[in-house]
């Protein structure tokens, strides 16, 4: 489903990823850990098309997402969900009007047609009764669930998650990342999940990759990557203080 083949992007003399690789299967929730800065949400915007890496290739369901015109790539985003780190809900905007927002932009459904959906992906996420509310009437894990529905509303192939736990306390993530398994599996789509939450990443992940100096330092399941006798990783999955450096 996902090809990412050598793919670079800097800023100025900032390196944020450094020929990355990897591969994606379809149906596969695929988890992208990395503290914060390792440039894990720049590795997504360039698989939507939103920046453009220096080198690299990047192929979705056999097409490349690179140097095309734009209404190609607006065609390939079609297919693609994309739930932001902050949900980004309109403000002005209803529950309703938020979750209609990109079936009035990218499709010919009537209204009735549109409210049907509307209904539906609220009952997934367990919101009927907010239909009618503002993002400012909603908690934060009220928000997400609105931005994943959202982000499911068109049925994508391929839906890609920027933190979707940040800031939620950890009952809410349990919640929010079965959320995200239980509608990957209805949907029969493929998942690409970025977080640094090892709550999120155990229940969703099926493979992932760790990200450390702008380079793919370590790939494997959650079991392999949590139980490893890496300074770096026991660092970053256990809390246990070591110094990392000494890991490399």
């Amino acid at each position: 489903m996902v090809e990412v083949n050598n793919v670079s992007k800097s800023f100025g003399d900032n390196v944020v990823l450094n020929d990355i690789s990897f591969n994606v299967e379809e149906g596969e929730n695929f988890v992208v850990f990395g503290r914060s800065g390792t440039g894990k949400s720049v590795l997504l915007k360039c698989m939507v098309g939103l920046l453009e890496p220096d080198s690299g290739e990047i192929k979705i369901n056999g097409k490349s997402v690179l140097n095309i015109p734009l209404d190609q790539m607006n065609e390939i985003r079609k297919h693609i969900g994309f739930l932001f780190q902050g949900s980004a809900l309109y403000d002005s905007m209803s529950v309703r009007e938020n979750l209609e927002f990109p079936l009035i932009r990218n499709f010919d459904f009537s209204p009735e047609e549109r409210l049907e959906k509307v209904k539906t992906v609220l009952e997934n996420v367990g919101l009927e009764k907010a239909i009618d509310k503002k993002p400012s009437e909603l908690s934060g894990g009220m928000k997400k669930r609105i931005g994943l529905a959202r982000t499911i509303i068109t049925e994508p192939m391929l839906i890609l998650y920027d933190e979707p736990t940040t800031g939620l306390d950890p009952i809410t993530t349990k919640e929010i990342s079965q959320l995200i398994v239980e509608l990957q599996k209805d949907l029969k789509s493929t998942s690409i999940v970025v977080t640094h939450d090892l709550i999120c990443a155990k229940i969703v992940a099926n493979r992932a990759i760790v990200l450390k100096d702008a380079r793919i330092k370590f790939e494997g399941d959650i079991k392999e990557l949590e139980s490893s006798d890496d300074k770096f990783l026991k660092n970053f999955f256990s809390g246990e203080i070591v110094d990392a450096n000494s890991g490399e």
